[in-house]
C-alpha cells in the first residue's frame, strides 16, 4: 500500500519570514533543517507550496537497480556538488534574496559558457575545468544536473517510481531557479522594459513586488529540495551516508 507524505513551506511578507530573510546566523547553523522549516512554518501564509511524495513498495530494493557497485560509483560523482548546492542555497543564497542582491543572484545562477573560446582550445581538456568554475553556486551546470544524473542511478533498463519522484523534484526546483534568475536579470537590467539587454525575458517590475516573488520562489525550491532528499534517501543502503536536508 503506498504511503503519501506531503510537506508544507509558507511565505509572507510577514516579520517570520523576515526573519528567514535576515542575514544574521543563528545559533545551531542557519542551514540546519530544523531552522529552515520551523521559521518558513511560522511565517503568515500568503502563498503556500505543497508537494506530495509518494512512497511505494513496487520499488524493490531500488537502490541496487544498477549494482552495488555502480551506485557508489554515482554517488561519490554526484553527491558532493549536490550536498555542496543544498548548502549554497541554504546559506549564501539565503543571504543574497535578504539583501535584495539581484546582481548577486544572477551570479549564482549563472551556467558557464557553451562555446569554447580560443584559449580553450590550446588547453589539454579543451577549457572545461576553467568554464565548469564559471557556473554559479547554485546554478544548473553545478548542481541540478549532478541532480538529474543521481536520479537516473536508480533505474535500469526502466524508469523506476524512484527517479521519477527524484526528477519532479528537480524540474521544480529548475524552473525555480530559472525564475528566481529571470527576476534578478531584470532588476539588474538598465533599461525600463528589463531583462531585455540580458535575453532574462521578464518585465521589469517594481523592486519590492520581485523581491516578494522571488522569496515565494525559494521555499518553494526549499520545499522541492527537501522532498528530493527524502526520496533520495529512502531505501538507501546503511553503507551509504544521507543526504541532508536544508
Amino acid at each position: 500500500t503506498a504511503v503519501t507524505q506531503k510537506a508544507t513551506f509558507a511565505v509572507s511578507s510577514s516579520a517570520a519570514t523576515t526573519a528567514l530573510f535576515s542575514t544574521r546566523e543563528p545559533k545551531g547553523g542557519a542551514s540546519s533543517r530544523r531552522n529552515f522549516l520551523s521559521t518558513a512554518a511560522t511565517a503568515t501564509a500568503t502563498t503556500v507550496v505543497g508537494v506530495g511524495v509518494v512512497r511505494s513498495g513496487g520499488d524493490k530494493d531500488a537502490a541496487f537497480a544498477r549494482g552495488r557497485a555502480t551506485l557508489e560509483q554515482a554517488y561519490d560523482r554526484y553527491t558532493p556538488r549536490i550536498v555542496a548546492g543544498g548548502k549554497f542555497y541554504a546559506s549564501d543564497m539565503k543571504k543574497l534574496i535578504g539583501n535584495n542582491d539581484f546582481a548577486g543572484l544572477v551570479a549564482a545562477t549563472a551556467d558557464p559558457p557553451k562555446k569554447k573560446s580560443k584559449q580553450d582550445l590550446s588547453k589539454s581538456d579543451g577549457g572545461a575545468a576553467d568554464r565548469a568554475a564559471l557556473a554559479g553556486g547554485f546554478s544548473d551546470a553545478r548542481v541540478l544536473v549532478a541532480c538529474d544524473l543521481y536520479a537516473a542511478t536508480f533505474s535500469d533498463n526502466s524508469i523506476s517510481q524512484k527517479t521519477k519522484r527524484m526528477k519532479e523534484q528537480v524540474e521544480i526546483m529548475r524552473n525555480v531557479t530559472s525564475s528566481i534568475r529571470a527576476l534578478a536579470l531584470a532588476q539588474s537590467s538598465s533599461s525600463s522594459d528589463g531583462g531585455g539587454l540580458f535575453g532574462g525575458g521578464s518585465k521589469k517590475i517594481p523592486k519590492a513586488e520581485a523581491a516578494q516573488k522571488i522569496r515565494a520562489l525559494y521555499v518553494q525550491g526549499g520545499n522541492a529540495w527537501n522532498q528530493y532528499v527524502f526520496v533520495a534517501n529512502d531505501d538507501l543502503p546503511i553503507f551509504l551516508n544521507r543526504l541532508p536536508y536544508l
